[in-house]
């Protein structure tokens, strides 16, 4: 079995996943050379930690107006039918490529991964892409994965889509992230992370609001928070001790991430909705216990009680309350950990979710060859 893994994002997931199916098929792992040169660093390292025989090829990426996607579009085909795969693995929308897709169908089974299900609150970045974009992909794919079993359900009624072309695969441990510590660094006590992109669905706000509850039971603790979005200023004034918060409104390079990471007691994601997110395995890689609220498929990757806890969302006192009771606790804090990390060495193991992925190819010809006969 050939395989083209395309991606116009979500490239840490991408090269881990192309790293274990390249175990098991042949793979070619077609990736965007970015424009700005810390974005081209950051890929370029993160290239680095796939390992093995696995062939890679960079496509060039117009700003999304520009008519040089025309020429950019046409290099890409003729990539893959040079290549003649037998399933190409389609990663996030993008409306010139996307426009090519009842075409490409013609000729090749079509999976598609979708990371995000719906447009999120405040996300102005997700808004840039049509809407009949995303409907074109869906209505071209022979399958579709999704990271849990909420978004299955959703996603079949959304987008009018058999539940039998959907299949659930987790998303995967992001234990890479450890090649980048070029030093070992101490974890903090009472250092709380929240990391990530800042948009009004991640609810960065009742983190903020919670910090007062938090200090006055714990006086020594601190809130990093790391990423970049929409305006930070409005945050700042939501603080009430600003002494008790280190920002990093920057985005976040791969070495300062695993540092983040290292020092973090626990990780944070006090999210108003989502789909799912690759900031948990990320923390369970580190051996850290979440704490997360009960929006879209989160919970189902969180073991409440066993690798995190689980709060309800927009409820500042609540989300304090789980947060000091693992601040508090320093032995359950570990043992969530080593919870935590357990799970990504089984049901999170990019071994397990290569030979998953590889089910869902078989679907996906089985498809068209019922089709076609």
């Amino acid at each position: 079995m050939r395989i083209i893994l395309f991606s116009f994002g979500y490239i840490e997931y991408i090269t881990q996943l192309a790293k274990a199916l390249s175990k098991l098929k042949e793979v070619l792992l077609m990736v965007p050379k970015y424009r700005s040169e810390y974005k081209r660093k950051w890929a370029e390292q993160l290239i680095q930690t796939v390992e093995g025989n696995l062939n890679i090829e960079f496509y060039d990426q117009p700003r999304i107006r520009s008519p040089m996607n025309l020429v950019s579009v046409y290099r890409i085909i003729k990539h893959i039918n040079s290549f003649k795969p037998d399933i190409i693995h389609l990663q996030e929308d993008h409306p010139w490529f996307n426009l090519t897709l009842p075409l490409l169908r013609k000729r090749y089974p079509l999976v598609v991964t979708v990371h995000d299900i719906m447009r999120h609150v405040g996300d102005r970045m997700s808004r840039k892409i049509p809407s009949f974009i995303h409907k074109l992909v869906m209505s071209s794919a022979d399958q579709v994965i999704v990271h849990g079993k909420k978004l299955k359900e959703l996603i079949a009624i959304k987008d009018n889509k058999p539940t039998s072309n959907i299949q659930v695969i987790p998303h995967g441990e992001f234990s890479f992230y450890k090649k980048f510590t070029t030093r070992i660094v101490k974890e903090q006590d009472n250092l709380i992370l929240f990391l990530g992109r800042i948009w009004k669905y991640k609810g960065l706000r009742y983190l903020i609001e919670a910090e007062p509850f938090i200090t006055e039971k714990i006086p020594t603790a601190k809130i990093v928070i790391a990423g970049r979005g929409e305006n930070f200023r409005n945050y700042q004034k939501m603080m009430v001790h600003k002494e008790k918060f280190i920002v990093y409104n920057e985005f976040i390079p791969n070495k300062t991430v695993a540092e983040l990471f290292q020092k973090a007691s626990i990780v944070v994601l006090p999210y108003i909705e989502g789909s799912q997110s690759g900031i948990i395995p990320l923390a369970y890689a580190f051996k850290k216990p979440v704490v997360v609220t009960d929006v879209g498929s989160i919970p189902e990757v969180v073991d409440d009680g066993e690798t995190g806890y689980i709060v309800p969302p927009r409820n500042p006192q609540k989300l304090a309350e789980a947060i000091i009771d693992l601040l508090k606790d320093k032995k359950k804090r570990k043992k969530m950990g080593q919870n935590a990390f357990r799970k990504t060495q089984e049901e999170l193991s990019w071994d397990s979710i290569a030979i998953k992925t590889i089910e869902v190819y078989k679907k996906a010809l089985l498809d068209r060859r019922r089709r076609s006969d």
